[in-house]
């Protein structure tokens, strides 16, 4: 229905068949001509075609997969395709607002880096600006002999927190503080030297939580960019791209109200100014195919302006180039306003992880009690055959050395499945005891599920290397292991 009514007025083809009903009569009797791929094909009410992939081609497919395994044209349109996720600002402990551009944003590497392509994935991290001053100046001020006896500054979000309340409280630390990003910007020895310290931890704090995940990420933060806006800045007045208003640097962008401030009027660069450095950077010196950009939905105004910016420096053509912003929805609560402790704080995106683990180790537990409990009663043989099947869903085979690992993995799985499943654009309420339900559309029935067949496979008693060694004999002997 929804091809035919996407064509009908503009392919004289399509409108040539009248209606809906002939549209999937035509359909069916192409896909008849296939006999060797297709069987059984018909059209049930005028509107649906129905068919089956043919014995041929199903045991074809699968003899190639047991002698070659997947197999991919990997050398087909290969790109080099920057994703910039996750994101995190330094200094700060990793929250729920990052949790989903983190989740993403690895999604789509693996994917783009299964068909072979040269992916560069980017951590725009947060690493500096303003609040640098603010916590180098409360570094120096607070422990004078920082270099030579480095203070436990593990717990960043208590540093930032000293450091924040100073700047807030006392008018001589703000204006030091101010002071230090100058000497901070301007190269000095020292201010480099913490900032880099400060750096430091935060990225082994934010290791922590990627290795969790088992994500691999690079750290380009906007620090990277710094030494190229210069250049980038003197290319785009070059162009005659900028104007000035009100003292500050623009570019006005056609048909859009707010301009890209790539410079403030006191001189000083802002994000508009690092991610045109940024976008600049990856396609003409990384030369770039494709880059997308995950951060939530609130953002893409600000992007739309930087790839129309780009545009017009024209540093890429939309039609050899794909430049892109793939936007989400926010986590929610149980109350669906955004995600938040008791006392109304963001919750760390660490204590969301040990939660799920500690849930899912929960339940390991209960099911190894309930195992426990049916030896202990010694049911009869025949009532543990009928019982075999349920036996496996509520029970566990683990022994109690093991469930540190697996409720590790059950607990990460169930977070990262239960995010991709959503809707990319719209917000969801985040849900532990849907995410570990062994009987939804969760990780842990997929666990489950894969963990059966696993034994059907060891039951069966052949093994890999004979299946391999058979594979051109394979036939499917029966309708159910077709499905």
């Amino acid at each position: 229905m929804k091809i035919f009514n996407a064509h009908k007025k503009k392919n004289e083809a399509v409108a040539a068949l009248k209606d809906v009903s002939g549209l999937a009569n035509f359909v069916a009797e192409e896909l008849k001509k296939e006999t060797d791929t297709f069987s059984d094909v018909k059209v049930i009410d005028g509107k649906f075609v129905w068919f089956n992939i043919a014995d041929q081609t199903l045991n074809g497919t699968v003899k190639s997969i047991l002698k070659d395994g997947v197999t991919i044209d990997h050398d087909l349109n290969k790109q080099v395709i920057c994703v910039d996720f996750s994101s995190p600002n330094v200094a700060k402990e990793m929250h729920v607002g990052h949790l989903r551009s983190t989740i993403i944003g690895d999604a789509f590497c693996r994917i783009f880096e299964y068909f072979g392509n040269d992916v560069r994935r980017i951590n725009h991290l947060g690493d500096w600006g303003t609040q640098f001053g603010m916590l180098i100046c409360h570094l120096f001020e607070s422990y004078p002999n920082w270099e030579a006896d480095m203070p436990d500054i593990s717990d960043l979000e208590n540093f930032y927190r000293e450091a924040k309340k100073r700047f807030t409280n006392e008018e001589d630390f703000k204006t030091r503080s101010r002071e230090t990003v100058v000497k901070l910007q301007g190269g000095d020895e020292n201010c480099r030297k913490a900032w880099k310290a400060i750096c430091d931890t935060s990225k082994v704090c934010f290791e922590k939580i990627y290795e969790r995940l088992d994500i691999k990420i690079g750290h380009f933060g906007e620090s990277y960019y710094n030494d190229m806006i210069p250049a980038t800045l003197d290319e785009l007045i070059e162009k005659g791209l900028t104007k000035e208003d009100a003292g500050a640097l623009c570019m006005f962008i056609p048909k859009k109200k707010v301009p890209l401030m790539v410079r403030k009027s006191d001189g000083a660069f802002n994000y508009d100014t690092t991610d045109m450095a940024a976008i600049r950077h990856r396609i003409m010196d990384l030369k770039a195919n494709r880059i997308v950009y995950v951060t939530d939905m609130g953002q893409w105004s600000h992007f739309d302006l930087v790839f129309r910016g780009a545009e017009l420096a024209k540093w890429y053509d939309p039609k050899v180039q794909k430049v892109e912003h793939a936007g989400f929805g926010i986590v929610l609560g149980e109350d669906g306003k955004r995600m938040q402790t008791r006392d109304g704080k963001t919750v760390k995106l660490m204590l969301l992880l040990d939660e799920a683990k500690g849930r899912a180790r929960k339940a390991l537990e209960d099911r190894f009690s309930a195992k426990k409990e049916d030896q202990e009663n010694k049911k009869e043989d025949e009532e543990n055959k009928i019982e075999e099947g349920k036996e496996e869903v509520v029970r566990t085979k683990l022994s109690e050395e093991e469930f540190e690992a697996a409720a590790e993995k059950m607990g990460i799985a169930a977070i990262k499945y239960f995010d991709l499943r959503q809707n990319r654009t719209q917000d969801y309420k985040f849900d532990f005891d849907n995410m570990l339900n062994p009987k939804g559309d969760t990780s842990v029935y997929l666990l489950f599920s894969y963990a059966r067949i696993c034994s059907v496979i060891n039951k069966s008693g052949i093994s890999q290397q004979e299946l391999e060694e058979n594979a051109d004999s394979f036939v499917f002997t029966h309708d159910h292991e077709k499905t």
